[in-house]
Order: C-alpha cells, then sequence, then structure tokens
C-alpha cells in the first residue's frame, strides 16, 4: 500500500490498457473476414458492421497517441524505458498481427512473450527488480492458456468445418494436449521450486510457502479438465470469471499465502 508505488503502477497500467486496446483495433481490422466465421467473434464490432475500418484505424491511433502522452507527461520517473518497454510490445504485435501469427509454435510464443512484457512495465516504472521466478512462471503459464486456447479453435474448426484461428492445421488434437501437459507439468514444477527456494525462503522468512502449491496444482488440473474434457477454454478471462473450482483454489492460495507472510 505505497503510494510511490501504486501510482506510477496505475499509470503505466493505464497507458499500457490504451496501447494493446490499439493493438486489438488493428488486429479486429486485420482478421475482420475469419472473425465473420466465428461463432462468438462475429459480434465484435467491425466484424458485425457496427464500425468501419476507417473509424477503427482512427481510434487505434487515437488510443496509441494517448498512451505515449499518459506516460510523457504524469510518469516523471522511468517514463522513457517504460514507453520503450510499451513500444518494443506495439511493434512486436503489428508483426504477429500481419506475419508472425501465421507460424505455428512461434504464434503462441509470441502471445505468452507479451504477458512477459507487462511485468517489466511494472518493474520499470517502480524500480522493483523482476525475479526470475515471476518471468519463468508468468510466461509458462501464459503459454498453457495460449496452447488451450488454440485447442478451442480446433474444436471449432473440427464441429463446424470453419477455420476460426490461425495455424489450425498445423496442429492436431494429440500434439496440443501432449504440449498443455507438459507446460502444465513444468509450471507446477517451476512454481514448487520457487517455493522451496532457500532465497525465496529467506526473503519470505518462512519454509512453509509450499503448502500452497496444492492450490497451484488443483486449479492447473481443473483448466486441463474445462480444456480437454469440457471444451470450453476459448476465452481464459470467461473461464476464471465464472468457473467456481478456480475461484476457490485462487481463494484458498491468497489466504494461506496471507497467513504464510503476515501471522
Amino acid at each position: 500500500m505505497d503510494l510511490d508505488y501504486i501510482i506510477p503502477t496505475t499509470i503505466a497500467f493505464i497507458a499500457y490498457n490504451f496501447a494493446a486496446s490499439s493493438i486489438y483495433c488493428f488486429n479486429d481490422i486485420n482478421d475482420v473476414e475469419s472473425d465473420r466465421k466465428h461463432p462468438t467473434k462475429k459480434d465484435r464490432p467491425i466484424a458485425s458492421g457496427n464500425i468501419s475500418k476507417k473509424q477503427a484505424y482512427i481510434l487505434m491511433i487515437f488510443l496509441l497517441l494517448l498512451s505515449i502522452e499518459i506516460i510523457l507527461i504524469y510518469l516523471s520517473k522511468n517514463n522513457y524505458n517504460v514507453l520503450t518497454i510499451i513500444l518494443s510490445y506495439y511493434a512486436l504485435n503489428i508483426l504477429y498481427t500481419k506475419i508472425l501469427k501465421n507460424i505455428p509454435i512461434i504464434d503462441v510464443f509470441i502471445v505468452a512473450f507479451g504477458f512477459v512484457l507487462r511485468l517489466f512495465v511494472g518493474g520499470a516504472c517502480t524500480h522493483i527488480w523482476i525475479s526470475h521466478w515471476i518471468v519463468l512462471m508468468t510466461f509458462l503459464l501464459a503459454l498453457f492458456l495460449s496452447f488451450a486456447k488454440r485447442r478451442d479453435d480446433m474444436v471449432i474448426f473440427n464441429s463446424t468445418g470453419v477455420v476460426t484461428g490461425h495455424n489450425v492445421n498445423s496442429y492436431s488434437f494429440e500434439f496440443v494436449n501432449e504440449t498443455i501437459s507438459i507446460l502444465a507439468s513444468i509450471t507446477m514444477v517451476c512454481y514448487i521450486m520457487y517455493t522451496v527456494s532457500e532465497e525465496v525462503i529467506a526473503r519470505m522468512n518462512s519454509s512453509n510457502l509450499y503448502i500452497t502449491s496444492i492450490f497451484v496444482l488443483a486449479g492447473i488440473v481443473r483448466y486441463l479438465q474445462i480444456t480437454i474434457v469440457d471444451k470450453k477454454s476459448g476465452s481464459p478471462t470467461k473461464v476464471l470469471l465464472k468457473d467456481r473450482f478456480l475461484h476457490v483454489c485462487i481463494g484458498g492460495w491468497m489466504i494461506t499465502f496471507f497467513i504464510i507472510l503476515y501471522t
């Protein structure tokens, strides 16, 4: 609850949102034809015809300029570091939308790397050192969710014959199932290594962090069930908001971590 951290983080968060929204405008412009064939993406503003491409381009430019202005005006310290990272994210995603999303495996790695860049923005605007643990686990978890989302595109393709995602023909259910299982395992092992790391135990002043692993394991296994059995991994955000089991896992993890740290 340190305002010296909360204020710059909030400003960077808002600026990053505008930059990411600008990219989503560009992505929707680029994918308008395929979105119109998708069962849910067809209702997006451009795909549905509620907003023209010209209006979307104007909004895209406006949001990017607004993001840059917020950083330069309201982030008095390290604003150029934050701006460099966000513009790198922007350039990478332009390249992703036009080229890289068509290259199997590289496409999901780029998506996952985008979440790591968000971490570095937070570290840059607050002078907080970003540990290798959070970088590793964020990248692995984002990679896991990205492959699960690719699987959902394959499910739609197999049931309707409509290509709703890129590189659908470059993946198979066997390959994706094995990949997300491997990533789930690696993520879990990485988290356990974090909880028993000597440096982390010393910093947290507790050797009981490993107890929180049970909630992480349960959450990952539940998401695998949602992906493979329920076949509902198309929107990780919706899954997170609606699934009660995941709510219990996240709540239990937070409460347990709080008790370990502050009691």
